[in-house]
C-alpha cells in the first residue's frame, strides 16, 4: 500500500503569468455596502434554484470582523426570502461547540431575521469524496443534504492553521460536523494533538472535504467572497482576532470556486505599498498556497480568469487596475463596531 504524501509549494506564490489553462469569469464590485453584495449577487445566481443553502461565517460572540449582519439581512429579504443560512458547530469548546450554545451566540450576534440550520444538529452524513488522496468519504452537517442550491457567503481573511480562508474553507471546514467531520481534518487518529496535522497536508484535506460538498451541489453553487475587514485571524476567535491592517477591497464573486479564491489571494499579492504583507506572511508561513494548487489538480476550477468590472460597464480589468487607487492603511467603516454586532454606526 502506497503511503499517503502531502504535496509541496504551499509558501511558494506562482505568478499569473506563469499558470495554464482555462479562464473562468470573476464579478468584482468595490462597492462594500448591502447594495453592493445585493449586484454582485444577482451576477452569480442564475443556478440557485429550489431550496437555497446559504453557508456564511456566523462569528463567535461579539466577534467584529464577520461580514456584516445589515447585509446579509437584505440579501436575504431581497433576493433569498425563502432561503436559509446553514452553520455547523465547532470541533474547539467554545460559544459554538453544542447546538445550544450556538443557537445562543446566533441571538448574541443579530442573526435572528431568517433562520439558521445548524446542519449537524441531528449529526452527520456522508458524502463520497471522488479521487481523494486522504478521504473516500467526509462527514458533513446531516442538513446540508435537505437542500438544492448552495450559496457560499464567504469573509475572506486570515486563518491561523490555513493561512487564508476564502470560499475553499468556508465549505470544507464549515460543512463538515463538529465532532467527525472536523476531526478528520485537523486530527491524526490516535493523537493527543488536536490541532496536528498542518501545512500542506491540512491544505489537501480542507479541499478535498470542500471538493465532496461543490460536487454533492454541482451546477447548482455559487461563490461570492468579501474582502472586507482581513484580519490575519479567522472569524473563530472572535474578539480575540488580530487587529485589522489589511486594506478594504470590494467583492468578487464567481460560479468557479478556484477562480474567485485564486483572485482574492492575487490582489493581496499586488495591493499598493506592500499593504498585503501581513496577510502574505500568514499565507506562506501555514503553507496556505496548497489550497489553490491543490484544488487545480482536484480539477475544481481554474486559477486563471477574467475579470469584470461590475462598477464600470463591466469593463474587464487586471488584478493590478482592480488595487489602484486602494489605500495601504486600513480605515474602519460605518459598519464597525467594537466589540462585533456589526451594527450600522449611528449619525
Amino acid at each position: 500500500m502506497n503511503e499517503k504524501k502531502p504535496g509541496t509549494g504551499g509558501n511558494v506564490y506562482i505568478p499569473y503569468e506563469k499558470r495554464t489553462g482555462d479562464k473562468s469569469i470573476v464579478c468584482f464590485t468595490r462597492d462594500l455596502s448591502p447594495e453592493g453584495l445585493l449586484k454582485i449577487y444577482d451576477r452569480v445566481s442564475g443556478n440557485l434554484t429550489g431550496k437555497i443553502a446559504v453557508k456564511l461565517h456566523t462569528g463567535e460572540p461579539e466577534g467584529p470582523n464577520i461580514i456584516p449582519r445589515p447585509w446579509v439581512r437584505e440579501l436575504m429579504a431581497k433576493r433569498l426570502p425563502d432561503a436559509t443560512i446553514v452553520e455547523t458547530n465547532t470541533y474547539y469548546e467554545g460559544g459554538r461547540y453544542t447546538t445550544e450554545q450556538h443557537r445562543q451566540t446566533l441571538k448574541t450576534n443579530g442573526w435572528t431575521f431568517c433562520p439558521v440550520d445548524i446542519m449537524d444538529e441531528d449529526g452527520p452524513a456522508e458524502l463520497p469524496v471522488h479521487n481523494g488522496k486522504w478521504f473516500k468519504t467526509i462527514h458533513v452537517g446531516a442538513h446540508l443534504l435537505n437542500y438544492d442550491s448552495l450559496l457560499a457567503l464567504t469573509h475572506f481573511k486570515g486563518h491561523v492553521q490555513g493561512g487564508f480562508g476564502g470560499s475553499n474553507k468556508n465549505l470544507g471546514i464549515g460543512c463538515a460536523d463538529g465532532r467527525m467531520g472536523k476531526k478528520e481534518i485537523h486530527t491524526t487518529p490516535g493523537q493527543p494533538d488536536m490541532w496536528d496535522i498542518s501545512k500542506e497536508e491540512f491544505m489537501e484535506r480542507i479541499t478535498e472535504s470542500t471538493h465532496a460538498t461543490v460536487d454533492h451541489f454541482k451546477g447548482h453553487i455559487s461563490f461570492i467572497n468579501v474582502m472586507r475587514n482581513m484580519s490575519v485571524s479567522c472569524d473563530c476567535e472572535g474578539k480575540g482576532a488580530e487587529p485589522v491592517q489589511t486594506p478594504d477591497v470590494g467583492i468578487l464573486a464567481s460560479l468557479d470556486i478556484l477562480s474567485v479564491d485564486q483572485a482574492c489571494v492575487d490582489v493581496i499579492y499586488h495591493l499598493p505599498c506592500h499593504a498585503g504583507k501581513h496577510m502574505i506572511e500568514r499565507i506562506e508561513s501555514r503553507h496556505g498556497l496548497r489550497q489553490l494548487t491543490y484544488m487545480k489538480e482536484m480539477g475544481m476550477g481554474n486559477d486563471c480568469y477574467t475579470i469584470i468590472d461590475i462598477d464600470n460597464g463591466d469593463k474587464e480589468i487586471t488584478i493590478d487596475q482592480l488595487v489602484e487607487g486602494i489605500s495601504p492603511e486600513w480605515e474602519p467603516d460605518r459598519y464597525n463596531t467594537f466589540p462585533g454586532r456589526n451594527k450600522v454606526r449611528e449619525s
